[in-house]
């Protein structure tokens, strides 16, 4: 095959370019083999791999929602005991404060008591020994008197009077 014959193929002269049909026709069938070995054996490999992979993916997102949705349910229980538990804190906290309250208004009106009952001992006491001295000074205060007068008028008065 010459470059003349092959001239004819084509109805304008490309030159060095022009293609040989003995070539051309290898490379059609050259190209139909290889185009029928990659569909037929590599590129159902390369499907059936890809699909695995997508399925893994797939596979694999669905367990990460399924763990996200679990997580998000412990949490959500978390924190319903978190608050439980500052409730519960709260609770007790108010409790020992009225305690507290209580406990210290018991000591106010015992204290306040106590010293109503050591001011009325105190008092009762006061009176008692301002009787004792009223009486024991009511004894001498006759005598001190008649002493007294009779100091200032210059001679015994009352019943010393002999």
């Amino acid at each position: 095959m010459t470059l003349a014959q092959n001239s004819t193929l084509f109805d304008m002269d490309l030159g060095p370019l022009n293609p040989v049909t003995a070539e051309l026709i290898l490379g059609v069938v050259l190209f139909g083999l290889t185009f029928l070995l990659l569909a037929k054996a590599v590129l159902p490999k390369i499907s059936k791999t890809l699909a695995e992979r997508e399925k893994a993916i797939d596979g694999g997102n669905e367990h990460a929602e399924d763990l996200r949705s679990e997580a998000a349910d412990v949490r959500a229980q978390y924190e319903a005991e978190l608050a439980e538990a500052r409730h519960e804190a709260a609770r007790i906290r108010s409790k020992a404060q009225e305690e507290g309250a209580a406990a210290i208004a018991a000591a106010r009106a015992e204290g306040v008591a106590e010293r109503e009952a050591i001011l009325a001992a105190g008092h009762e006491r006061i009176a008692a020994e301002r009787e004792t001295a009223e009486r024991e000074l009511n004894a001498d205060v006759d005598t001190w008197a008649r002493d007294l007068a009779g100091r200032i008028v210059g001679e015994p008065v009352g019943a010393d009077r002999s």
